[in-house]
């Protein structure tokens, strides 16, 4: 079986990893280097890392467009199956009739369509998170369904739950490969469906309102764009304290060496780390320290 296989980050590239023991992957498709870091340095995709590492032979094609041309370079390769894997970009009619093209959605479909779904699912604790592999049609994640794998929420950040995700995705991928001919297809209801943006950075900003959906939102957001106040302040290494108690929001309510606990209207925190704008991380403890703040003063 010949695979073309779509995908970009760091999700995509572990997906990757696991087909190529196992099939011809005869092309991989990503987005362009971009600039990224404080420094700006151009960066490669994951999977494209992946595949120079390995001294791969396999084609790696970046297009910037997908247009007519580019489906006509696509169609030389005379693939069996199109592997999509948060590749980035919607997939025009033209590629999508090409060969069979199966999508790997972090979410139970048709929950969380769209560009965000591990974050939402964080978000709005769902008890149970998984992966969909969903035959992709016109439309936002809306293919009929082909399978699926469950696990259960046990408090991840999104960094872990992106990891999780993409070895339960790859353990899929593989299943549905070995049986895909007796596989009937599962039409979605779309009367069920959710659909979540792509995250912007001001939706980090938080206020010390409750407790537990600030600590959804530090899980979620964990890595970029991170939860910080509305002076720039980001707050790390956030657990909850407790969730019933009553409080000033922001007072400091407890310090030791290790971290802090800091009131919510709802609920109180723990704190293990700081960093104001343009600084460096430091523990909490320090930056307390470091501004003079005691208990009984409010985090701003």
């Amino acid at each position: 079986m010949r695979i073309i296989f779509m995908g970009t980050p760091d999700y995509a590239a572990i997906i990757l990893e696991s087909l190529l023991v196992h099939y011809e992957v005869c092309a991989l498709v990503c987005q362009e280097d971009k600039k990224a870091g404080r420094n700006l340095h151009l960066q490669m995709p994951a999977t494209k890392k992946l595949l120079l590492q390995k001294n791969s032979n396999i084609p790696i094609l970046q297009p910037h467009k997908l247009d007519d041309d580019f489906t006509e370079i696509l169609k030389s390769f005379a693939c069996d199956k199109i592997i999509v894997a948060a590749y980035g970009k919607i997939l025009p009619q033209k590629i999508l009739n090409l060969a069979p093209c199966i999508n790997l959605h972090a979410s139970i479909l048709p929950q969380f369509r769209g560009a965000s779904p591990i974050q939402q699912s964080i978000l709005k604790d769902e008890k149970y998170f998984g992966v969909t592999a969903m035959q992709m049609s016109e439309g936002l994640d809306c293919g009929d369904i082909l399978g699926f794998k469950v696990f259960q929420n046990s408090l991840q950040n999104a960094r872990e739950l992106f990891v999780e995700i993409a070895k339960v995705a790859a353990d899929l991928i593989l299943e549905y490969l070995e049986r895909w001919e007796s596989i009937m297809p599962l039409e979605q209801i779309g009367a069920d469906a959710s659909y979540c943006k792509k995250i912007k950075k001001e939706w980090g900003e938080i206020l010390f309102d409750n407790a537990d959906s600030l600590a959804r939102k530090a899980r979620a957001y964990e890595g970029w764009p991170e939860i910080y106040l509305p002076s720039g302040l980001k707050l790390k290494g956030i657990k909850i304290a407790e969730s019933v108690s009553e409080n000033i929001e922001g007072e400091i309510l407890q310090i030791t060496k290790e971290r802090i606990r800091v009131g919510c209207k709802m609920g109180s925190i723990w704190i293990e780390s700081l960093q104001a704008p343009s600084k460096k991380t430091m523990s909490a403890y320090q930056y307390l320290q470091g501004k003079r703040l005691k208990i009984g003063d409010i985090l701003e």
